[in-house]
C-alpha cells in the first residue's frame, strides 16, 4: 500500500466543507444569531470546498501518476455480533475521479449562487447546505464500508430534501421536497435489504472482505422463485441493491421525484440533480461490480431499466415547456444511459459518462439559470426567443454544452455517449438487443429536444413580456432585477465564470481521458470485469484505436446522423416552419395527452400505490393496533385485573367471623378431600 496517501489529508477532504456549513448554518443565520454576514458565510463555504478541491485533486493526481492507493479504516464505532461498524476511506481511481468532480461542481455552484441567490433572504442557510450537501457526497464516495456509504446515502438524501424545499412557503416546493423523500425511501427499502443480506452471508460491510467472499454467493440458492426457478442470493442482492440505485439515481419507475425537484432554486439543479446525488447509484453499482458480474439475471434487469429510462424519459422532455424540466427529462435519459452501460458490464463506460454529464449537464443548468435571471426570471422558453445578442457569454457557454449533450464528435460527451453505444453493441446479454435500439433512439430525441431549447431561447422572433402568466422560478424574484426595457441582459462575472470554467472540461475532459479510463490501468483496480462471460469492453478495446480515429470514424456511424436528423428537424420545426410543431399536436393529440399526464405515472402513484398503502395503514392501525393490541391486549389486561380486584374487594370485607368462617370452611374442605382421597 502507497505511503504518499495520508489519512489526515483525506479526512480534510469532506472536513472542510463541514466545517464551513456548520459556521455558515449556525452563526450565519437568525438562530445563531446572525453573527457572520453575507460576505463571510459565502466566503468560509467557498474556502471550505476550495480546499476540498485542491485536497482532491492532488489525491487523483498521486493515484492517477504515482499509483497510490489507500484502504484502511480510521475509526472503529462498535461491533455487533461480530459485525463492525466501521468509518474508513478506500482511494482508488474510481474514488478519486468522484472525488474532483463532486468538488469541482459544487466550487462551481458556490460561485455561481453568489450572483443568482444575491438578494434571496435565506442566502446563509443556502450556503451552509450546498456545503453539507458536499460533505456528504464526499463521505459517500471516499467510504470503505456499506454503513458508512449508507450514511452518506441517507445524508444527501436529507439535504436534497432540505434544498428542494427551500422556499418553504412555496407550497409545490413543500410537495416536491417531500415527494422526492417518500420516493427515495422505496428505493431505500431495497437497498438496505441487499445491505443486510450481505452482512448476513459474508459477515461484514468491509468492500474488501464483502468482494473476498463474493465467489461463494454465487453458490448459493436463495428461497426466491424467478420464471420458475429459485434464485440465486448473489442475484437477490444485485437486485435489492439496485433498488436503492433506481431511487437515487430517479431510473423508472422510481424517477418521478426528479422532475418535480425542480422546484428548488436553479442551483442545486445543477449541484444534486445533475452531477452528483443523482450519479450516487451509478457509483454504488461500479463499486459492487464483483457482487454483479456474477449474476446475469440482475445484469439483464439493469439493462432493460435503464434502457427504458433512457428512451421514454427523453420523449417526455420534447413537449416540455419550463427550460429546467426539459434539462431535468435530459439527465433522466442519460442516466439511464449510465445505467444500461452498468447492465452491459461496462462499468468503466458509465463512470466516464457519469464524469463528463457532470461538467456538460452542470453548464446547460447553470446557463438555464442565466437565462432565467437574464429573463426576469420567466423560465417559460415559449416567451423567450432572440437571447444570444443579449447574453453573448451565456448563449456561446450553453451551445457548448448543447454540442456535448448531444455527442458531437471531438466533444466530452461524444466519447462517452458513443462508448456506452459500442459497449451494449457488444453486449452478449439477451437484453442488450432492445437497450442497444433505445439508446440509437435516444440519440435523436436528446438532439431534438436539445435544440428545441436552443432555438427557441436563443434565435427567432423576440417573445418578450407575452405571457404575463409564464412560470417564475421561485416567489420572491419576481419584482427586482427588471430593466425598464423588459430586454434580457447578461448575467454578473460570478454567474459567467463557472459558466465559462464548466465549458473547458464539457468540450475537453473526453479527449484526453477516454484511453486512460477505460482501457488503461486508471479503474482496474477499481472495477471487475469477467471478460469470457462479458466480453462487451474487450470486444470494444479491439476496434478502439485511440479519440482521433474514433471521432473521425463517427463520421459514418449512425449516432452522428441521427443527432445531425434531430437537430436539423428541431430547426426546421421552431425556426422555419413554426406550424409544424401546432400540426403534430393536432395529429398526435392522444400520444400528446400520454406525454402530459407522464405516462400516468403520478396518477398511478398517488391514485392507486398511494391510496392502496394508506388503505393497508388504516386497516392494520384499526384493525391491528386499535383493535388487537389497544382493544384486545392492552386493555383486556386492565378489565382483567379489575374484576378480579372487584371480587377480591367484596371478600376483604373487615369483619372477624367473615374470617373465621372461611378458615373453618377451609379446613373442612381439605378434610373432605383427604378423606375423599383416603377410599
Amino acid at each position: 500500500m502507497s505511503t504518499s496517501l495520508s489519512a489526515s489529508t483525506l479526512l480534510a477532504v469532506p472536513l472542510a466543507p463541514l466545517v464551513g456549513s456548520a459556521l455558515a448554518g449556525i452563526l450565519g443565520t437568525k438562530l445563531g444569531g446572525n453573527v457572520l454576514g453575507r460576505r463571510a458565510a459565502h466566503s468560509l463555504t467557498i474556502l471550505g470546498v476550495f480546499v476540498a478541491f485542491v485536497l482532491s485533486a492532488l489525491t487523483l493526481k498521486s493515484v492517477a501518476l504515482d499509483g497510490a492507493r489507500f484502504n484502511e479504516t480510521l475509526y472503529q464505532w462498535m461491533v455487533v455480533g461480530g459485525l463492525k461498524m466501521e468509518i474508513g476511506f478506500m482511494v482508488d481511481g474510481l474514488t478519486a475521479m468522484m472525488m474532483c468532480v463532486v468538488t469541482f461542481v459544487s466550487l462551481m455552484v458556490h460561485i455561481y449562487t453568489m450572483g443568482y441567490m444575491e438578494e434571496d433572504a435565506g442566502y446563509n442557510r443556502f450556503f451552509s447546505y450546498i456545503s453539507l450537501f458536499t460533505f456528504s457526497m464526499l463521505m459517500l464516495v471516499m467510504s470503505n464500508n456499506l454503513l458508512q456509504l449508507f450514511f452518506g446515502w441517507e445524508a444527501v438524501g436529507l439535504v436534497s430534501y432540505l434544498l428542494i424545499g427551500f422556499w418553504f412557503n412555496k407550497p409545490s416546493a413543500i410537495f416536491a421536497n417531500m415527494k422526492a423523500f417518500l420516493v427515495n425511501r422505496v428505493g431505500d427499502f431495497g437497498f438496505i435489504l441487499g445491505i443486510g443480506l450481505l452482512a448476513a452471508y459474508t459477515g461484514s460491510l468491509n468492500y474488501t472482505e464483502i468482494f473476498a467472499k463474493a465467489p461463494e454467493l454465487a453458490g448459493i440458492a436463495f428461497p426466491w422463485y424467478m420464471f420458475g426457478q429459485e434464485a440465486l442470493l448473489v442475484t437477490v442482492i444485485g437486485i435489492c441493491l439496485f433498488i436503492g440505485a433506481m431511487g437515487k439515481s430517479a431510473q423508472f419507475p422510481l424517477h418521478v421525484w426528479l422532475p418535480d425537484s425542480m422546484e428548488g432554486p436553479t442551483p442545486i439543479s445543477a449541484l444534486i440533480h445533475a452531477a452528483t446525488m443523482v450519479t450516487a447509484g451509478i457509483f454504488m453499482v461500479a463499486r459492487m461490480s464483483p457482487i454483479y458480474e456474477l449474476s446475469d439475471t440482475a445484469l439483464n434487469f439493469i439493462l432493460v431499466i435503464g434502457a427504458i429510462t433512457a428512451l421514454f424519459m427523453g420523449f417526455l422532455g420534447i413537449i416540455q415547456n419550463d427550460i429546467k424540466r426539459v434539462i431535468a427529462y435530459s439527465t433522466l435519459s442519460q442516466l439511464g444511459y449510465m445505467t444500461v452501460a452498468l447492465g452491459a458490464s461496462a462499468y468503466s463506460v458509465a463512470v466516464f459518462h457519469l464524469m463528463t454529464h457532470a461538467f456538460f449537464k452542470a453548464l446547460l443548468f447553470l446557463g438555464a439559470g442565466s437565462v432565467i435571471m437574464g429573463m426576469h426570471h420567466n423560465q417559460d422558453i415559449r416567451w423567450m426567443g432572440g437571447v444570444r445578442k443579449y447574453m453573448p457569454i451565456t448563449w456561446i457557454t450553453f451551445v457548448l454544452g448543447t454540442l456535448a449533450l448531444i455527442g458531437t464528435p471531438f466533444f466530452s460527451g461524444f466519447y462517452s455517449k458513443d462508448s456506452i453505444i459500442e459497449a451494449v453493441h457488444f453486449s452478449n446479454l439477451p437484453a442488450a438487443g432492445f437497450a442497444h435500439f433505445a439508446v440509437l433512439a435516444g440519440v435523436f430525441v436528446t438532439s431534438f429536444y436539445s435544440f428545441r431549447v436552443y432555438f427557441l431561447v436563443f434565435h427567432g422572433k423576440e417573445r418578450y413580456d407575452q405571457n404575463p402568466d409564464a412560470h417564475h422560478d421561485d416567489h420572491h424574484h419576481d419584482d427586482h432585477g427588471h430593466h425598464g426595457d423588459g430586454k434580457p441582459h447578461e448575467s454578473p462575472w460570478v454567474v459567467t465564470l463557472p459558466l465559462a470554467l464548466l465549458a473547458v472540461p464539457s468540450v475537453l475532459i473526453g479527449y484526453f481521458t477516454i484511453e486512460p479510463m477505460l482501457f488503461g490501468a486508471f479503474l482496474q483496480d477499481a472495477i471487475t470485469v469477467n471478460p469470457a462471460l462479458h466480453p462487451a469492453m474487450s470486444r470494444f478495446a479491439e476496434v478502439f484505436h485511440g479519440p482521433l480515429a474514433m471521432a473521425s470514424h463517427a463520421l459514418s456511424t449512425p449516432p452522428l446522423y441521427l443527432a445531425l436528423g434531430g437537430a436539423v428537424t428541431a430547426w426546421y420545426m421552431y425556426l422555419i416552419n413554426p406550424a409544424v410543431p401546432a400540426f403534430c399536436a393536432r395529429v398526435l393529440r392522444p400520444l400528446i395527452v400520454v406525454l402530459e399526464n407522464k405516462y400516468f405515472m403520478d396518477w398511478i402513484n398517488e391514485n392507486i400505490i398511494a391510496k392502496s398503502a394508506r388503505g393497508l395503514g388504516v386497516a392494520l392501525w384499526k384493525g391491528g393496533d386499535r383493535a388487537i393490541i389497544e382493544g384486545g391486549v392492552v386493555n383486556m389486561s386492565w378489565k382483567i385485573v379489575g374484576l378480579v380486584s372487584a371480587l377480591a374487594r367484596r371478600a376483604q370485607t373487615g369483619y372477624l367471623y367473615h374470617y373465621a368462617f372461611v378458615m373453618i370452611a377451609g379446613v373442612l374442605a381439605f378434610m373432605t378431600y383427604f378423606v375423599w382421597l383416603a377410599k
